[in-house]
This record gives C-alpha cells, sequence and structure tokens, in this order.
C-alpha cells in the first residue's frame, strides 16, 4: 500500500488535497482519511495491538494529532502515509504500554482488595470481619475521593470483578480507552491511598 502513495499521481493529488485540508476543507480531509485508515488500521495498528477496538481507539488518536499538526506538515515529494504511519506506531505503542501497566497492576490491587471482592468468603474469613470492615471503609473513602469515572471503573473491575470487555460496555468506552482509563483510575487510588496510609498497592505507577 505504501508503494501506491508513492505514484505521482498520487502525490499529485495528495498535495491538493492537503492543501485544501490545511484551509478547513470537510471534503478533503474525508478524502484523505478514506485512503489512509484502512491501511493506518490493517497494516500497522492492529499488528501491534492485537484488538480491534485497541486499534479503532488508536486510529481515532491517530487522525487527531495528525488533524492538529497538519498545518506544519511539509510535502516535500514524500507521502502523507509515512508521517501518519509514525503517529499511528507512537499512539499504538502508548495503549500497548498503558495496557500493560493496568494489567501488572491488576494483581497487586487485587491482593489489596481480595478481602470485599463478591464471594471471596475464603479472604474475608482470613482477613477477619473488623479488620475487613476497616479496609472497606477505607477502600470506599479514597474511592469516594477519586473522580467518579474512575471509581466506577475500580468498582466495576476489582470489586465486582467484571471483565474488561463488560467494564468497557458499562463505561461506554472501547476496549483500549477502557484500560487507559484504568491505569489513570489505578494511580489515582493510589495517590489517595497514600496521602493516609502509606505506601499504595505495587505496581500502580
Amino acid at each position: 500500500m505504501g508503494a501506491g502513495f508513492n505514484d505521482p499521481a498520487w502525490l499529485e493529488e495528495e498535495q491538493r488535497l492537503l492543501a485544501r485540508a490545511v484551509a478547513g476543507d470537510r471534503e478533503a480531509i474525508a478524502r484523505l482519511y478514506a485512503a489512509f485508515a484502512p491501511p493506518l488500521y490493517g497494516r500497522v495498528l492492529l499488528p501491534i495491538l492485537g484488538d480491534r477496538d485497541a486499534a479503532e481507539d488508536a486510529l481515532a488518536e491517530t487522525f487527531r494529532v495528525a488533524l492538529e499538526r497538519l498545518a506544519g506538515f511539509r510535502h516535500q515529494g514524500t507521502s502523507l502515509w509515512y508521517w501518519l504511519q509514525a503517529i499511528g506506531r507512537s499512539k499504538a505503542m502508548d495503549l500497548h504500554r498503558a495496557r500493560a501497566r493496568a494489567n501488572r497492576a491488576l494483581g497487586a490491587f487485587a491482593r489489596l482488595l481480595a478481602p470485599l471482592a463478591l464471594g471471596d468468603e475464603a479472604a474475608g474469613a482470613a482477613c477477619g470481619e473488623h479488620d475487613r470492615q476497616r479496609l472497606r471503609e477505607a477502600v470506599a473513602a479514597a474511592l469516594a475521593r477519586i473522580n467518579p469515572r474512575y471509581r466506577q471503573a475500580l468498582e466495576a473491575r476489582f470489586l465486582e470483578e467484571r471483565g474488561r470487555e463488560e467494564c468497557a460496555r458499562l463505561l461506554d468506552v472501547r476496549l483500549g480507552t477502557f484500560d487507559v482509563v484504568l491505569l489513570r483510575a489505578l494511580r489515582a487510588f493510589r495517590r489517595e491511598w497514600e496521602a493516609r496510609h502509606g505506601l499504595g498497592p505495587e505496581e500502580v505507577e
């Protein structure tokens, strides 16, 4: 596909569309999107992320950033395709790293909240009812002080033990976006927890 974007006829057309797009022409923007979005999604983003929803999130972010910076792009005989690829790879890696960090944080955070998880009677018994109540109150207090959307993500994922896909549907976001929201929620909770109880859950970076 990249070879097609090097075709002289396309480069000439692309340059005209680019000038119109910079001037705010919606039709030109739509034509550029139609040309670049499918190969960017299929050849760059999906192979990196391995998840359709996450790849679609990265695609949206790629074009958002590209449109913001479009006026600064210098054609110089090189297709916009290569510039978009670089932005796309960066956005895909951002999402990939966010998902990986959220997954690493899952274990430590889940251990903290294990006594409160629905149906976890063994953990509750081991903790002791008095300690369990104190933990429940401390967690609730920390959750109450963070962004309501972050609180919803943490409660759904950890206390209600919902899967990532279900959590994403609950928050009405794509799966890749949910991973980012969850990571931010973990960070927000850690700040609140550390402010009152010292060291927070490990690996919630």
